[in-house]
C-alpha cells in the first residue's frame, strides 16, 4: 500500500465529500481548512472570506489502488472551474477552487489536467482553478464531517437550490 494525500477545494465542502467517498482505495476524506493566514480557524471565522482559508476536503488514498490522475479525473467534474468568486451559490473567496499538491508530481499531474481542460474548450470562459502547494491542514468542526450522512435532507436540499448540479449536469454530463 503506498498512501498519500490529496487536497482539493470545490466550494462548500460539503458537497465535495460524497463523489470520492467509498471507493476503492480511499481511505479517509476530512472537510477542513487550507491555504488562510489564522492558525486553527474555526467555521464561524473561514465563512466571513476573512481569513484567507479555502473550505477543502483531503483525501487519503491508495495511490497503488486508486491513483491521483483518477481523483483528478473525479475532482474537475465537480467545480465550475472557471468561478473564481465561489461556487454555485457559495460566493466569497472560502469557496473558491483550488487544488493543492503535496509534491512535485501532483503539482505536474494537476497542471496538465487544468491545462487539458483549458484546450478543450469546454468552456468559453478561462480555468482560473489554482494549482497551490499545500500548506497545513485543519480539520473542520465534527458536524462539518460526512454532512452528506448525517443530514441528508439537509445536504440534499442544499445541492439543489446552490445549483452545482445542474451545472455538472449541463457541463459535464455526455449523452
Amino acid at each position: 500500500m503506498k498512501r498519500e494525500k490529496a487536497t482539493f477545494a470545490g466550494g462548500c465542502f460539503w458537497c465535495m465529500v460524497q463523489p470520492f467517498d467509498e471507493l476503492p482505495g480511499i481511505q479517509s476524506i476530512l472537510s477542513g481548512y487550507m491555504g488562510g493566514t489564522v492558525d486553527h480557524p474555526t467555521y464561524e471565522q473561514v465563512k466571513t472570506g476573512e481569513t484567507g482559508h479555502f473550505e477543502v476536503v483531503q483525501i487519503t488514498f491508495d495511490s497503488e489502488t486508486f491513483s491521483y490522475d483518477q481523483l483528478l479525473d473525479l475532482y474537475w467534474p465537480q467545480i465550475d472551474p472557471t468561478d473564481d468568486g465561489g461556487q454555485f451559490h457559495d460566493r466569497g473567496s472560502q469557496y473558491r477552487t483550488a487544488i493543492f499538491y503535496e509534491n512535485e508530481n501532483q503539482r505536474i499531474k494537476a497542471e496538465e489536467t487544468k491545462k487539458k481542460l483549458q484546450e478543450s474548450n469546454r468552456f468559453k470562459k478561462p480555468i482560473v482553478t489554482e494549482v497551490l502547494p499545500a500548506s497545513t491542514f485543519y480539520v473542520a468542526e465534527d458536524d462539518h464531517q460526512d454532512f452528506y450522512k448525517k443530514q441528508p435532507n439537509h445536504y440534499k436540499q442544499d445541492r439543489n437550490e446552490s445549483g452545482r448540479d445542474t451545472f455538472i449536469q449541463s457541463h459535464w454530463k455526455q449523452g
